[in-house]
């Protein structure tokens, strides 16, 4: 069986290749690429493998451009940190995915599930048109989802947004805090959150976005800010611009 690796991390794509290669399969790995730039140009010239490893989140890019520049139809395992649309598609369109940090077991789980799935589906290999399609359905209904997954050591855990009380920012690491007073890290970005947490959470600051049932009250902080106190413990300095708080007592009242 041959593969290509897609992912920027050198690293992490050479801890790849060297699991493959050690698999009772016998994976040949063809080609390591970085970029959307350099998988076009690769894939133009006609190569074809039996598989791809991929990540989602490269320098240039979200990855499924690659696929959108240029037709092919090679099965795809992603390997990512976390990106719950695709884990989505993946599991509406019998797509693999491999969680970061992966592991020998976890790749050939992952590698075994495809062979497997690939005996059942007719054509022979996975349609990417329509993994593409499932993930843009899925992007669509972004604003419908009720939970998030996160990940804790090897365990995949499904949290309520109703049960988180704020997110926030730690060392540039995105951060969730439950109402009771659970602290769990997550990979999305205060930005994805926002638009898909839906209008139950404010985007305070560059920091924070927070549960309207998690605020206990909001006070004056000086005559521009208004320092928000929430009911979980915490030392988290939460204030809202002076040119926000109108926005921020209106959401606060609903």
């Amino acid at each position: 069986m041959k593969a290509v690796i897609i992912e920027d991390e050198q690293l992490t794509a050479e801890d790849l290749a060297n699991i493959l290669v050690k698999l009772p399969e016998k994976v040949e790995v063809m080609k390591i690429l970085t970029s959307i730039k350099e998988s076009v140009e690769f894939f133009s010239l006609g190569v074809r493998p039996d598989i791809i490893f991929c990540d989602i989140e490269l320098g240039d890019g979200q990855s499924f451009e690659i696929f959108k520049r240029i037709e092919v139809s090679v099965p795809v395992i992603f390997c990512t940190a976390y990106n719950k649309y695709a884990l989505q598609a993946f599991q509406n369109n019998g797509i693999g995915y491999v969680l970061k940090p992966f592991t020998r077991k976890s790749i050939k789980e992952a590698l075994d599930k495809f062979v497997n799935l690939k005996k059942r589906i007719a054509p022979e290999t996975p349609d990417l048109a329509t993994l593409l399609s499932g993930l843009q359905s899925a992007q669509v209904q972004e604003k419908k989802t009720s939970s998030l997954l996160v990940t804790w050591k090897d365990k995949i855990i499904p949290v309520k947004h109703e049960d988180i009380a704020l997110f926030g920012l730690e060392h540039k690491s995105t951060f969730l805090v439950t109402f009771d007073n659970q602290k769990l890290f997550v990979t999305c970005t205060l930005d994805e959150l926002e638009q898909t947490c839906g209008d139950s959470f404010y985007r305070a600051s560059r920091q924070f976005l927070i549960n309207r049932e998690a605020v206990e009250e909001a006070m004056n902080y000086s005559t521009r800010k208004l320092l928000v106190k929430l009911k979980v413990p915490g030392n988290y300095e939460i204030t809202v611009a002076k040119g926000k708080i109108s926005e921020f007592l209106s959401w606060l009242k609903y």
